[in-house]
């Protein structure tokens, strides 16, 4: 992804992927849920950046379903390590379930401590992320970065997510020393190099940068039926509302999430493209 200028046990094998093309599909035990993803490298000259989450799995008897899109940028270092670590440190913390939210909070925050502690095998990149986790129709929504999450109730899109862009967190930045430059022709970016205020990683700039997330929690009810969680390489050039509309009219998942990027690369997207679809009441 062009976000950057250039001057308890792994769930890797259980709960996603990536590759420059890759596409797949699931659902829950009861198949009250069903899950599609796709995944399609950009034109940049760098090898596909973007890994995903999508699976359910046990824990303690009650069956969750876990949801990601990490976009990374310099590497894919850093998104590789979200994919196998976030979801199982987020699940470790003893709090998770009595405070899901707390317990998110506290993940992400150790997780970004952890991948700066490895910077030198991660790589001196970074990655945004959107996760979503799914318990007895309840769903906790958390980003850093722009990735973004947008649920379908009664058709009408709803984002669950907060895009963190250098202009609308400026104080923040400028309050730890660093600057927001708005270059013509280009986004604004912080201290000229990241176009998100928010990401895991980046050691060189994580002394003006913050890796909390954003949460959201709903209700799954009988007017909810679509889960998107996709990277900028589709919101950049596809609205909320647009993406749902495409997603409620294609009934199988996977071939919604096929449908929304190929939309995206016919709008001439040119970054990393990862989509999930999630599909209540299926």
């Amino acid at each position: 992804m062009d976000k950057f200028c250039c001057f308890f046990t792994s769930y890797s094998e259980l709960v996603g992927g990536r590759s420059s093309s890759s596409a797949g599909r699931g659902k829950s035990r009861d198949g009250y849920v069903k899950y599609g993803y796709c995944l399609v490298k950009g034109k940049a000259n760098h090898p596909m950046e973007d890994y995903y989450v999508a699976n359910f799995v046990q824990e303690r008897a009650q069956e969750l379903g876990l949801f990601a899109i990490y976009d990374g940028h310099l590497g894919d270092g850093v998104p590789r390590y979200l994919q196998k670590h976030l979801f199982a440190n987020i699940l470790k913390e003893e709090e998770f379930w009595v405070d899901p939210s707390r317990s998110i909070l506290k993940a992400y925050e150790r997780t970004d401590q952890a991948i700066l502690s490895h910077s030198s095998d991660l790589g001196r990149g970074g990655s945004t992320a959107v996760t979503a986790i799914l318990i007895n129709g309840r769903l906790w929504v958390a980003n850093v970065g722009d990735s973004r999450a947008v649920l379908s109730i009664g058709g009408k899109a709803r984002q669950m997510t907060t895009d963190h862009e250098p202009n609308t967190e400026r104080g923040s930045i400028e309050n730890k020393g660093g600057f927001v430059s708005n270059m013509p022709g280009d986004v604004p970016r912080v201290n000229g190099q990241l176009a998100v205020s928010r990401a895991f990683g980046d050691k060189s700039l994580k002394s003006h940068l913050r890796a909390d997330p954003d949460i959201q929690v709903t209700d799954i009810d009988e007017n909810t039926d679509i889960l998107i969680l996709a990277s900028d390489g589709l919101w950049k050039v596809m609205p909320n509302q647009e993406a749902v509309d495409i997603a409620r009219r294609i009934k199988e998942p996977m071939k919604a999430a096929k449908q929304l990027i190929a939309e995206a690369l016919r709008k001439d997207s040119k970054d990393d493209i990862s989509c999930v679809v999630v599909r209540f009441r299926a």
